[in-house]
């Protein structure tokens, strides 16, 4: 059965679709535009979420990598496999660069939710996040976007709703995401500046909870649901 509503969710994404020159306008930063593309990868992407928490695959589980890679293939390329053909090759350079990249990959990743099991929800969605955009980044594109979903995923397990981009939060999401973007995780600054943006984060997430994008309520055992909320 399904978790997600995902019209509600498309709703969201569109409006910022709709707003976003104006929305682009006031960042610090400026993005590329919310093309038609873009917007139909990400709710490819909420539905493969959708997907891994019905069939309760902790994607952090040995073996189990490969779905949060494919995540990133979703958002850049489609769910099309037949589509896929054109992108072999960063494909595959994505793939190495997730398992291989020293201090930045996969691993890094487990290792770092590993030692942060005991924070809330809220904390452990917005460090993943950080963790896996801060610089090395875990993916060579997507990371924002592949990095919503993967916050969404962990909230969801613990029976939270899914972060959705709005044009009310587009500011306040970008910005901060933009200094996450351009902070290693392995320097001194990183030590020094991160933990201060995942707490702000945190608190983000948690005032952007919206139960009017699920169906029903999510999971309550097992994987990150186990995580004190």
């Amino acid at each position: 059965m399904a978790l997600l509503n995902l019209p509600a969710i498309e709703t969201s994404l569109r409006r910022v679709q709709a707003e976003f020159e104006s929305l682009n306008a006031r960042l610090s930063g400026q993005h590329d535009p919310m093309s038609d593309a873009v917007v139909e990868n990400l709710l490819a992407g909420y539905t493969f979420v959708d997907v891994l928490i019905e069939w309760d695959i902790d994607i952090f589980a040995k073996g189990k990598h490969k779905y949060l890679l494919e995540l990133n293939n979703i958002v850049l390329c489609g769910p099309d496999q037949t589509q896929r053909a054109e992108f072999c090759r960063h494909i595959k350079a994505t793939e190495t660069r997730f398992y291989d990249e020293p201090g930045g990959g996969i691993e890094d990743l487990v290792e770092w939710r590993a030692r942060h099991l005991g924070d809330s929800v809220w904390k452990l969605a917005a460090g993943a996040y950080v963790r896996s955009l801060s610089k090395p980044q875990l993916f060579i594109e997507g990371n924002h976007r592949t990095g919503t979903l993967l916050a969404s995923y962990i909230l969801l397990r613990a029976g939270k709703p899914p972060f959705v981009l709005t044009p009310e939060n587009a500011v306040a999401y970008f910005d901060p995401s933009t200094v996450i973007r351009n902070t290693s995780k392995l320097g001194p600054m990183g030590l020094f500046r991160l933990p201060g943006i995942k707490k702000r984060f945190a608190k983000f997430l948690e005032r952007q909870a919206d139960f009017g994008y699920l169906l029903s309520a999510g999971p309550q055992a097992g994987g990150s649901a186990a995580v004190r909320q």
